[in-house]
């Protein structure tokens, strides 16, 4: 499948959703774990097609839903500070052409050390890093 620039403006829209405090590198590990999904070998794939249907999968990426508070930057209704915008596609763009190997070990899964509690499906998944306010995990249940 074509990586289109729609792909490369989402996956950078939903790094700064995500993980724009993290620095380039935390960056990269969520944008690696996006790249996982998207490339899971399977004909027709849950996760969904592409970038932009991995990114904007309902409920998978919670800056994309409509009552998070950083939907109205990455729908494109507010702007996104240019130089924060920059460093996402810059993070994009390293992953997409292979630039940064994968510092996650294959994770397909990740979950914010800032939410009260961890999500039920870390329950029996490979933990494979912590990086910043991060942890990532793969072979998820």
């Amino acid at each position: 499948m074509p990586i289109t620039d729609k792909d490369r403006d989402v996956l950078a829209r939903t790094l700064w959703g995500e993980a724009r405090g993290e620095g380039l590198a935390g960056m990269v590990a969520v944008a690696w774990s996006i790249r996982n999904r998207v490339e899971d070998g399977k004909e027709k794939s849950w996760w969904g097609e592409g970038y932009t249907g991995v990114c904007q999968k309902p409920y998978q990426f919670s800056c994309w839903n409509q009552n998070d508070p950083n939907y109205p930057f990455i729908s494109g209704a507010k702007p996104i500070p240019k130089a924060e915008f920059a460093t996402c596609h810059l993070a994009a763009q390293q992953v997409i052409d292979g630039v940064k190997p994968d510092p996650t070990g294959g994770a397909t899964h990740y979950y914010a050390t800032t939410m009260p509690k961890p999500p039920k499906w870390v329950v029996g998944a490979k933990q494979t890093l912590k990086l910043g306010h991060h942890v990532f995990f793969k072979d998820v249940p």
